[in-house]
């Protein structure tokens, strides 16, 4: 057993901060609603300096669990396997597995927890799953409080909306902490970020998968298996979303041709350029124009 002493406490702590949905809001809104049936909070709570705190569901439950320690430590046992998880640390546990997990005697972990489910929950679990360690954002736990204080107001139907909106907001900042951080040194530390600063900073060149692998100080074959990884896309096809995104702003901000529009993003023949454009966006550079000048 992973206690020596103490009574165990499933609740009940100092300072501590509890709400759970009522079921009918849940099975009479939040399940139906557009916006919240693809993820919403069942319960949220945190525990200040938990001390002999001590839950186990043999048989998990029907929701997906956030555990965010902020201080102290404790450990988490999901499906047999132990995690230790210590201040500045998060772990996810998928709904309807086993596990069981409590604080540290000496020193008790103060925790955020997130009880959700949706449509698509199951998925973003998985992929926070993949994340490795995420560090301490006091910005995420103003997103927390700003969940609490709104969910104390009552579940308004305009309420329950905004609170999932932000619980969105705070699962993405799990997801991709290094655009939520705002810390500039860690964006400059990402070379894929930087290569497609350096993308944008060439749209209107030629520049190609050779040159932006030399810029980012690796071999063809690494930095396009890396950028794929890291993007979902080959180097040169991403390279070429920027160059449509650039067309568009040009053929709805300017009364540039095609052909000029083709010239200044790098690309000499106009024909190539349309049919790329056509194949991305779906019509010809000239229609697309058309129609979306005469809808704003």
């Amino acid at each position: 057993m992973e206690r020596s002493g103490g009574i165990r406490k499933r609740q009940g702590f100092k300072g501590q901060k509890l709400i759970v949905l009522p079921k009918k809001i849940t099975t009479e809104f939040l399940t139906r609603d557009p916006v919240t049936r693809q993820i919403y909070i069942t319960d949220i709570g945190y525990y200040p300096k938990a001390a002999f705190h001590y839950v186990e569901r043999p048989a998990g439950i029907g929701q997906h669990i956030i555990i965010y320690c902020m201080e102290g430590s404790g450990w988490i046992v999901i499906d047999g396997k132990r995690i230790e998880l210590g201040a500045s640390r998060i772990v996810t546990i998928p709904a309807n597995t086993a596990h069981r997990y409590g604080a540290n005697e000496k020193d008790p972990w103060t925790i955020y927890w997130f009880h959700f489910k949706g449509e698509i929950a199951a998925f973003v679990v998985e992929l926070i799953m993949r994340r490795a360690a995420i560090t301490y954002d006091e910005n995420r736990i103003k997103l927390f409080e700003e969940i609490y204080a709104n969910l104390e107001k009552g579940y308004g139907q305009d309420n329950l909306r905004y609170v999932n909106m932000i619980f969105y907001h705070f699962l993405s900042s799990l997801l991709y902490e290094e655009k939520f951080s705002h810390t500039d040194n860690r964006a400059a530390d990402d070379i894929i970020a930087r290569t497609i600063e350096q993308m944008q900073r060439k749209i209107h060149t030629v520049a190609g998968l050779k040159a932006f692998a030399g810029f980012a100080n690796l071999s063809v074959s690494h930095f396009s298996a890396v950028f794929k990884e890291k993007t979902g896309y080959a180097p040169v096809e991403y390279f070429n979303h920027l160059k449509i995104q650039k067309a568009c702003q040009y053929l709805l901000l300017t009364t540039m041709t095609v052909k000029e529009i083709a010239v200044e993003l790098g690309i000499d023949d106009q024909y190539y350029f349309s049919r790329m454009f056509s194949r991305l966006m779906g019509y010809s550079p000239i229609e697309y124009r058309k129609r979306n000048r005469s809808t704003r």
